[in-house]
């Protein structure tokens, strides 16, 4: 057996070792291990920076998408509005526009009913024209009977009527037509009658109602300490004698401050008791406007409301103000007057007269 020679074992392993890679191939290192798992890691940090950058741009361009849509729907909802008020100036042009024309149409109305109006007028002056002396007449004696009976009727004197149904009665006697003695002797009744019950009652309830109106300032409330009919005040303190000793000056001092403190009476209307001054002077007020009401209500020939207004005025009076005054008495017995004489004034009227002026006027 030779030995092994140096230079065998100083080879390079390289052919020896060889094989030694390839059966060692599926067992790989640690390090090797570590660095394919470092390599996966920053495969799959790669894919989720990929992913997450896509989402991001995703959301961006969804954001971008949302807000235009914001703008979209403000700008529409700005036209909306923008077009509803243009609506609603439309439509207030439009009302507008109606009510001009409603009022332009009512002119033309009453345009059209004053020309009607005239040319009735017109017409019933022609008719007038070609009707015979007679009717003319009677046409007259009537527009003439009628405006002094209006006049009458407002303001309350029947001198107007009575003129009129003289002065018709003078043209009926000057014209001598037996066809209208009917409507003479009508006229002369009509006339005796107003002047047997013609007077001054207006006048004199005007007057009477100036004079209540004057009275209402002095007239004395239920609750203030009033004057009586005796002459001195029931609450009035009692003077002191200047010659009296001081203890009876003492005890007249403490008795007048004692019943000046303390009054005792019977309360029948405690509302007119518990009026303030401010009140009292609205209520006085109140009742000159009652009054004024009642003088313009008589003016106008207005019966039922002056009953009325004098009704409450009497009312007022016997409530509120004190009874045992003599001013008081005064006024309530003017008032009783006054509703007595306005109770029994009746309207002007000429029936006879306007019957008669009918039967002419239809030629019977």
């Amino acid at each position: 057996m030779s030995a092994a020679s140096p230079s065998d074992d100083l080879s390079p392993p390289s052919a020896v070792s060889a094989p030694v890679p390839a059966a060692l191939a599926p067992h790989q290192t640690p390090a090797a291990q570590a660095a394919g798992a470092l390599i996966l890691s920053r495969i799959g940090f790669g894919l989720l920076a990929l992913v997450t950058v896509f989402t991001l741009i995703a959301t961006i361009a969804l954001w971008q998408k949302v807000s235009g849509m914001k703008e979209q729907l403000a700008r529409q909802s700005a036209d909306a509005i923008a077009q509803s008020m243009e609506a609603r100036a439309l439509a207030r042009q439009a009302s507008d526009t109606v009510r001009d024309s409603a009022a332009r149409v009512a002119l033309i109305e009453t345009r059209v009913a004053e020309v009607a109006l005239q040319r009735s007028q017109l017409e019933e002056l022609i008719q007038s024209l070609s009707r015979s002396r007679d009717e003319n007449l009677v046409i007259d004696i009537e527009s003439a009977v009628r405006l002094a009976l209006q006049q009458a009727q407002v303001t309350g004197s029947v001198e107007p009527l009575l003129a009129a149904l003289k002065g018709g009665d003078l043209r009926i006697s000057r014209a001598a037509q037996p066809r209208l003695a009917p409507l003479q002797r009508a006229m002369q009744r009509d006339a005796d009658r107003l002047r047997s019950s013609a007077s001054t009652d207006n006048a004199e309830a005007l007057q009477r109602l100036d004079e209540l109106m004057r009275s209402v300032d002095d007239l004395p409330t239920l609750n203030a300490v009033a004057v009586r009919g005796t002459g001195a005040n029931a609450w009035q303190v009692e003077p002191i004698p200047a010659d009296a000793p001081w203890w009876r000056r003492v005890l007249l001092t403490v008795r007048g401050e004692a019943r000046s403190l303390v009054r005792v009476g019977r309360i029948q209307s405690p509302e007119a008791v518990l009026l303030v001054p401010e009140q009292s002077y609205f209520l006085r007020e109140n009742l000159k406007l009652k009054l004024l009401n009642a003088r313009l209500s008589l003016l106008s020939r207005q019966v039922d409301a002056t009953r009325t207004e004098l009704a409450q005025v009497a009312a007022s009076l016997n409530r509120y103000f004190d009874p045992a005054s003599r001013r008081t008495q005064a006024a309530a017995t003017l008032l009783q007057q006054l509703q007595q004489q306005v109770k029994t004034t009746e309207p002007v009227r000429i029936d006879d007269t306007l019957a008669a002026l009918a039967t002419a006027a239809a030629g019977r």
